[in-house]
C-alpha cells in the first residue's frame, strides 16, 4: 500500500484524518508469510523421515529381515507414486503449480525412497552384480522422468547429482574440502563436459520454452561444474614437474575467466545476484592462487608485503563489485 499516495489526498482534502489514521492503523497490521518456513519445516521432515527410516533399519536389521524392509520400502514408495499419479495437474511444458500443499513432498518422499530401494537391493543382494552404473542409471532415469512429469525442481536437482554420480563425479562439499573431489584429469574434464552441458540444457530450455523455470537449476549445478572443475585443475599437481616449472595453472585460469565472463553475463541478463556472488568467489579464489604462485617464484621477501596488499585490496576491490552489481541488478529489473 501506498501510504505516500494517501498522504498526499490528505493533504489535498480528499482523504479525512479519521480514514487516514485507519489506513495508518490497516498498514501496521500486516500479516507476516510463513509461506518459506513452512515448506523448509516440510522438506526437513520429509528428510528427517527418510534418514530416521534408514537409521532405524541399520539399527534393527537382524531382527527385521532384509525381504520384510525391501517389501516396506518398496509399498511406500509405490504408494507416493500412487498419489502422485492420482494428484496431479495435466502436463504442461510451462509451470504446473502443485495441485495440493503436500503433493510436493510426497513425491520427494517417494523419490528418496526409490533411490533407498535400489541402494538397499544392490548393497544386500548385489543384483546388479559389477554393473554399479545399473543401480545408478536407473533412478536417473525415473528422477528425471518425474522431475518433468510432476514439475519439481527438488526432484531435478536430485536427478542432476544422481547424473553426476553415474558419470563419476562425486559433487558432495565433504570430498571437496578434504581434497578427493576430481583427483584425476578424467574426472576434471568429466565435470567439465557436464557443467557445459548443463549450461547448454538451460540455454535451450528458454529457447525452446521447455520449462524455463528448470533453467536456474541448471546454470547452477553447471556453474558450480565448471568453476570447481577449474579451480581444482589449477591446485592439481602435475607430475613429473616442479612447482616452479609448472605453468599449465594458467591456462586453466584463462579458461575460469572466460567461464565466468560467459556467467557474469547471463548473472545481468537474469538479474541474480546470487551467481554475480558465487562467480567474484571463484574468480578471487583463482585470481588469489596465480597471484600467490607469481609471489613464489620471486623468492623475494617483498613478496611477503606484497601479497598482505593484494590480498587486502583484492577483498575491498571484491566488496566495492558486489555492492556495484546489487545496484545494477535491482536498476535494470525496475
Amino acid at each position: 500500500m501506498n501510504i505516500r499516495m494517501f498522504g498526499k489526498l490528505e493533504q489535498d482534502g480528499l482523504i479525512s484524518p479519521g480514514s487516514m489514521s485507519n489506513i495508518h492503523a490497516a498498514t501496521g497490521k500486516k500479516l507476516f508469510s510463513l509461506h518459506w518456513e513452512l515448506k523448509t519445516i516440510l522438506y526437513l521432515g520429509v528428510l528427517l523421515l527418510s534418514g530416521g527410516l534408514g537409521v532405524l533399519v541399520y539399527k534393527n536389521i537382524d531382527t527385521i529381515g532384509h525381504q520384510v524392509i525391501l517389501l516396506a520400502i518398496a509399498l511406500a514408495c509405490a504408494g507416493c507414486f500412487y498419489y502422485c499419479f492420482r494428484q496431479k495437474l495435466p502436463f504442461s511444458w510451462g509451470k504446473v503449480e502443485a495441485p495440493n500443499p503436500f503433493f510436493d513432498y510426497v513425491l520427494l518422499l517417494g523419490c528418496l525412497l526409490l533411490i533407498t530401494f535400489i541402494t538397499y537391493l544392490q548393497a544386500v543382494y548385489g543384483v546388479f552384480k559389477w554393473h554399479y552404473g545399473t543401480a545408478t542409471f536407473i533412478p536417473l532415469i525415473v528422477l528425471f522422468f518425474s522431475a518433468y512429469y510432476f514439475d519439481h525442481l527438488g526432484v531435478l536437482s536430485l536427478a542432476i547429482t544422481n547424473l553426476a554420480a553415474w558419470l563419476g563425479v562425486n559433487v558432495s562439499p565433504l570430498t571437496f574440502l578434504e581434497g578427493s573431489m576430481f583427483i584425476t584429469m578424467h574426472l576434471i574434464i568429466t565435470g567439465l563436459l557436464l557443467g557445459g552441458a548443463l549450461l547448454l540444457v538451460d540455454y535451450l530450455t528458454h529457447y525452446l520454452r521447455k520449462k524455463p523455470h528448470f533453467g536456474f537449476t541448471y546454470r547452477n549445478f553447471g556453474m558450480h561444474l565448471l568453476l570447481l572443475a577449474c579451480v581444482t585443475a589449477m591446485f592439481k599437481p602435475s607430475d613429473g614437474y616442479r612447482m616452479e616449472d609448472n605453468a599449465s595453472y594458467l591456462i586453466w585460469f584463462a579458461l575460469q575467466a572466460g567461464i565466468s565472463y560467459y556467467l557474469y553475463r547471463e548473472a545481468l541478463k537474469h538479474h541474480s545476484f546470487y551467481f554475480l556472488l558465487m562467480i567474484a568467489l571463484y574468480a578471487y579464489v583463482g585470481l588469489s592462487y596465480v597471484v600467490v604462485r607469481l609471489l613464489i617464484l620471486t623468492e623475494n621477501e617483498g613478496g611477503i608485503y606484497a601479497g598482505i596488499l593484494y590480498f587486502i585490496a583484492s577483498a575491498i576491490g571484491l566488496i566495492i563489485f558486489l555492492v556495484n552489481a546489487n545496484k545494477k541488478i535491482k536498476h535494470d529489473s525496475l
